[in-house]
């Protein structure tokens, strides 16, 4: 197999899944006042609906797996919710996105972002979410967190994955989120992340985020 099929073959089985609907940026409160033991928290997320990895062959999604996480997480914690959305929306067919993610990470890419960001004021502990694919966040996120002053405030990554994990998240956050400390991450397949709830408990005890 020449480098070219190999490195598409390694994409095609680490590109994640995790992925979120579509209807626009919005900066929306959860049922309490967004603040917990860690300050006053805003959970960022980006996900992508449609065709799916699923246990090594496909599935459709009405809701990404990553909204799935960013909702979940946001019920059981105090804090505001902000959506990120591609100004070109990723397309719903998996193979498609598959090539325009290597495209985009091969450019070092900023994908553009459909409307205004969130402003940081406030916050102290921003939870960045976002599918894996082909061990990284997608380059969106690294738009949106370029443009953001993070000095002084925790950042801790969720991911939804096929395989990888949190990818390279703590690497990638750390240069794109200047001035912010990061904070351990949480990584949940995409198969399995509507019966997380254990872990996703635990992991927001252990960062102080949620109560014993």
């Amino acid at each position: 197999m020449t480098a070219a099929p190999r490195r598409r073959a390694f994409l095609r089985a680490t590109l994640m899944t995790g992925l979120g609907a579509v209807t626009g940026a919005q900066l929306t409160g959860c049922s309490s006042p967004a603040r917990q033991g860690r300050g006053k928290v805003l959970l960022v997320y980006f996900s992508r609906p449609g065709e799916n990895y699923h246990h090594g062959g496909r599935t459709v999604l009405r809701v990404g797996n990553t909204e799935v996480l960013a909702r979940r997480i946001s019920s059981l914690i105090p804090c505001d919710v902000h959506r990120i959305e591609a100004a070109d929306p990723y397309p719903r067919d998996y193979d498609e996105t598959v090539r325009r993610n290597v495209r985009e990470q091969d450019d070092d890419a900023r994908p553009a972002i459909k409307g205004r960001l969130p402003s940081l004021d406030g916050y102290d502990t921003v939870l960045l979410g976002s599918p894996i694919w082909n061990v990284r966040a997608p380059m969106i996120m690294t738009t949106f967190a370029e443009q953001l002053d993070f000095r002084g405030r925790t950042v801790v990554p969720f991911t939804t994955h096929a395989m990888s994990g949190l990818g390279t998240t703590a690497r990638d956050y750390a240069r794109s989120c200047l001035g912010a400390r990061i904070a351990p991450g949480l990584a949940v397949r995409g198969e399995e992340v509507a019966d997380a709830d254990t872990d996703i408990q635990t992991w927001l005890r252990e960062r102080g985020l949620a109560g014993s």
